[in-house]
């Protein structure tokens, strides 16, 4: 009972849709701004590092979770632990997704907006602070960013609603590779423009004395949010793999595919951004401002630019899919028409849930809590509190509940892993990442 008769049809649909979850907003649209303010190529060096010390260990051991139960993210837990409360990992999971979509579909919706602007001719031969003016009016009109919202979240909804291979493999299949070629053309045509050189060595030229405690820091948290880690959303994804495939490799091309990205995008934004003489420390406003302006200095500029919004477009959907799926699995249980209702269901109780995050830029932003926007507390209480404490128990559970040899017997199943990288991997998991989780928590939190 509970097993899912759902399957990616292959490796590389499940290496796809697991790629997508992780190359979101946080390697399009966090990880440029947050590399231009921490530093550029050293903060790329120790986002690096900590994404294969911390963050490849944590993805296998959720992979473990999953495929070796082939069972939900609360179900998993179960099985392995009966009797216990470490089921609310997934629990925490669930609520984690639900809360990250609903403020996540509102930066979707800004896209949608700016996409329609785009064809429609809105975004065309501006100033600098025309387009700063344009994104402030754009995201404080409440009926504009609730209704994209919605749409955002239809087109969501729909996917999956459709089930794994019909609807988010399919979806996939196609965003992933679409990403990949417009990155493509967008870098060509960024490395390519005067003054591009000295973008490229800020990037990629790491300057020790660029470090801080925050570089550090801030290398670590991107890290680890850009693998989708510690919300059990690949718990979920791993239980739709068959037993003969290799899970080691499927979490190395997922990092693989994740670091790429990340490169990919500070390849396209900081040449032309340093090209036209631009800050590369503008911060979250660095793609709905800066980018615009870059790309309304070129020849054929609106159509780059509207190229990019596409992917960023996609790159979103397919973190949404994923988000999504985590909360209707555990109800609809392999079972079609209960996919379909429960998408529906809790996709349209996301949207109202959000609803407030939209507002909070335009007729709410009167509203706080802590000192921050209802956006931004949302953002926090995700990024810097949930998250952590999900990767945390993850770390801790896997190690204690799983025996050392069922673990070694699980990453057997479809590889040829030798014993002395398992143990190298167990090593990792067990006594680094927790160290590097709570080191990063108590910083965020102000304690040290």
């Amino acid at each position: 009972m509970g097993n899912n008769i759902e399957q990616w049809s292959s490796k590389l649909a499940f290496i796809l849709a697991a790629a997508g979850s992780a190359i979101g907003l946080g390697a399009i649209w966090k990880f440029p701004y947050v590399a231009g303010t921490s530093g550029g190529g050293i903060f790329l060096l120790i986002f690096i590092l900590f994404t294969v010390l911390v963050g490849l260990p944590l993805l296998l051991g959720e992979l473990i979770i999953g495929r070796s139960t082939q069972k939900d993210a609360i179900q998993s837990y179960k099985q392995i632990a009966p009797n216990s409360a470490w089921h609310l990992i997934g629990c925490l999971g669930i609520v984690t997704c639900f809360i990250l979509l609903s403020f996540y579909s509102v930066v979707g919706g800004w896209i949608v907006i700016y996409i329609f602007k785009g064809i429609t001719g809105g975004l065309t031969g501006l100033t600098e602070q025309q387009y700063s003016d344009l994104f402030g009016q754009s995201i404080s009109n409440p009926s504009l960013t609730v209704f994209a919202q919605f749409i955002f979240l239809l087109i969501t909804i729909f996917v999956v609603s459709k089930g794994i291979s019909n609807g988010i493999e399919k979806a996939n299949k196609f965003m992933m590779p679409a990403l990949f070629v417009i990155f493509l053309i967008l870098i060509i045509r960024s490395v390519t423009l005067d003054g591009a050189m000295e973008g490229i060595t800020f990037f990629l030229k790491p300057e020790i004395s660029n470090v801080t405690s925050e570089t550090i820091l801030y290398a670590m948290g991107q890290s680890f949010f850009a693998l989708s880690v510690g919300v059990s959303v690949m718990v979920t994804y791993s239980s739709y793999l068959s037993k003969n495939e290799n899970l080691p490799q499927s979490a190395i091309s997922i990092v693989f595919l994740s670091v790429l990205v990340a490169l990919l995008s500070g390849l396209a934004i900081f040449p032309a951004v340093f090209s036209f003489g631009l800050s590369p420390d503008a911060g979250p406003v660095l793609l709905f401002n800066v980018l615009p302006t870059v790309f309304g200095q070129m020849p054929f500029g609106i159509l780059f630019l509207v190229a990019f919004l596409l992917l960023f477009l996609f790159a979103t959907l397919t973190s949404a899919f994923s988000l999504l799926e985590i909360v209707v699995a555990p109800v609809a249980k392999g079972n079609e028409a209960k996919r379909k209702k429960y998408s529906w269901i809790f996709g349209l109780c996301i949207f109202i849930v959000g609803i407030p995050s939209a507002l909070s830029f335009g007729i709410w932003n009167h509203i706080t809590i802590f000192d921050k926007s209802i956006f931004d507390a949302a953002d926090f209480l995700v990024s810097n509190i949930l998250l952590p404490v999900g990767a945390l128990l993850i770390s801790i559970f896997v190690p204690l509940k799983i025996s050392k040899e069922a673990l070694f017997a699980e990453l057997l199943h479809g590889s040829s892993i030798s014993r002395k990288i398992f143990v190298m991997w167990y090593i990792l998991l067990k006594y680094l990442a927790p160290i590097v989780i709570i080191f990063v928590f108590l910083d965020v939190l102000g304690i040290i």
